[in-house]
């Protein structure tokens, strides 16, 4: 298993990759890179243009922990700030996830400060994913430590456990 993230330099970070590792983020990064894939924009070719979008909450769980409303107590004001806020953040997520999926691979990793950025965006958008769909409390830590083995929902306890452990040591890196 990896040590994690140690710096590397001019804001940048290493980490020593296993290939079960690698894979393993990859295929985790490419699920969630389907989940953003651009945004409705509707027929209307200036709204293309603009990229402006979809004022609608995502009826997904995840997509909604994604992309949330703006103003808890405002849904117009929320709606308003999605329809031209949204795409844009969509491209981001998914222009994160592509630079980790170029340079996740077997061995050592090097990142400049940049990738290590993305990186670490695309970790945060991995861990929420995984964690609505697990419905992850506080409590994380102490249901893992209680949990059999052969439970199972362990394999995805201990990789979500390990996605922050991997945030958590990139965040040390580049501080």
């Amino acid at each position: 298993m990896s040590t994690g993230f140690s710096s590397a330099g001019r804001g940048g970070a290493s980490i020593l990759l296993d290939a079960g590792e690698a894979s393993i983020l990859r295929s985790l990064v490419e699920q969630v890179l389907g989940l953003v894939e651009p945004g409705e924009t509707g027929d209307d070719p200036l709204q293309k243009a603009l990229g402006i979008g979809s004022a609608e909450v995502p009826s997904d769980p995840v997509l909604a922990r994604l992309f949330p409303s703006a103003y808890a107590d405002d849904d117009k004001a929320s709606a308003e700030f999605r329809r031209y806020t949204e795409a844009t953040l969509r491209e981001g997520k998914r222009a994160d996830a592509e630079t980790l999926l170029e340079t996740a691979e077997q061995g050592k990793v090097e990142l400049t400060a940049e990738q290590a950025q993305s990186w670490l965006r695309a970790l945060n958008d991995v861990r929420l994913a995984l964690g609505v769909r697990l419905e992850v409390t506080e409590e994380i830590h102490e249901e893992l430590a209680d949990m059999a083995e052969n439970d199972p929902r362990y394999p995805a306890y201990v990789t979500y456990d390990w996605l922050t452990y991997l945030q958590d040591t990139l965040v040390r890196a580049l501080w």
